[in-house]
């Protein structure tokens, strides 16, 4: 490469270069707003899905292939320099997404997002895709500002299996479901709850969340003119592998293991319910995150970390 020329100002005469000029990585929290010092600073929100069939999860872990670390290695090769990707939603490891929203910092004032959106499609592997790139007020943040994240699982009963095509996010259950009743025992998780038994609980992290919507109802799949039952899941935030043990209790519902009373009377529990058995990741897809307006962001961050940290 082509040294560039120097400037002529002499070194003594260069003001020391401030926080938000030097390194993004290093002296910027991706979960703060950016700061736009005229050429510092710019926020992304980026629209992300995955298959998350051969991911250990979103999160970066050493050793193991993540969707996140693949999006940032990406991102530093078509920015020219490290950043840090903040998401809403930290999926487990066989999870999929087609609504996972992320934000990063950029340095330097607003990249051409088309050439960037270009410059990722070529670089990320096929099962990562970034179908909309943006620009963001200074106080999103994905993670803080949401408002809810919504899921969707996906299982068939019939006695033949699924559709080949859908082997990777339909889940083949073994029995015949009652919807009815998994709907009766859904509708009683609704609202706020400690949902402690239904948690892995992280330390320092509450697992007090308010369940927006829960609800099943068999349609007719658009791959292979096959039935599948499909439980939707919302609420302001999910603990971690909240919405598979939910899926998993409701099952045992739905196929007349338990009665419908069974999963709202663990809401008592302090402690995660051993003989609730976790639904299989492959079934559940991220499908959206809900966002206040942007005049509203800032309150809302404050409002979610004053609540939990997830």
């Amino acid at each position: 490469m082509t040294p560039q020329p120097r400037a002529s100002t002499p070194p003594a005469a260069r003001p020391r270069p401030t926080p938000s000029e030097r390194s993004l990585t290093d002296l910027h929290a991706p979960d703060q707003p950016a700061t736009d010092t005229g050429g510092g600073l710019v926020r992304l929100r980026l629209s992300v899905a995955y298959d998350g069939t051969d991911f250990s999860g979103w999160a970066r872990q050493p050793g193991r292939r993540t969707v996140q670390e693949e999006l940032e290695r990406a991102l530093g090769t078509v920015l020219r320099g490290p950043l840090q990707l903040t998401v809403a939603g930290r999926t487990d490891a066989g999870v999929h997404a087609t609504g996972q929203v992320a934000h990063c910092d950029v340095p330097g004032g607003l990249p051409d997002l088309e050439r960037l959106g270009r410059g990722l499609r070529g670089l990320l592997p096929p099962d990562v895709a970034v179908p909309l790139i943006e620009e963001a007020p200074p106080h999103f943040d994905a993670r803080f500002s949401a408002l809810a994240r919504h899921y969707s699982y996906r299982l068939h009963d019939a006695s033949w299996g699924p559709p080949p095509l859908r082997r990777a996010d339909v889940v083949a259950w073994p029995r015949p479901l009652d919807v009815d009743a998994v709907n009766a025992a859904a509708a009683l998780l609704l609202g706020m709850h400690d949902f402690a038994a239904f948690c892995r609980r992280r330390d320092g992290a509450t697992t007090i969340r308010t369940l927006i919507r829960l609800a099943a109802v068999r349609q007719l799949d658009e791959v292979g003119d096959a039935e599948v039952v499909v439980i939707g899941a919302s609420a302001d935030a999910f603990c971690h592998s909240m919405v598979r043990s939910l899926v998993g209790a409701l099952l045992a519902v739905g196929d007349g293991r338990r009665p419908v009373e069974w999963p709202a009377d663990l809401l008592s529990r302090t402690r995660r319910a051993d003989e609730v058995v976790v639904a299989p990741a492959h079934g559940l897809t991220l499908v959206s995150v809900d966002y206040p307006p942007d005049a509203e962001l800032a309150a809302r961050n404050a409002v979610t970390r004053a609540r939990r940290d997830d």
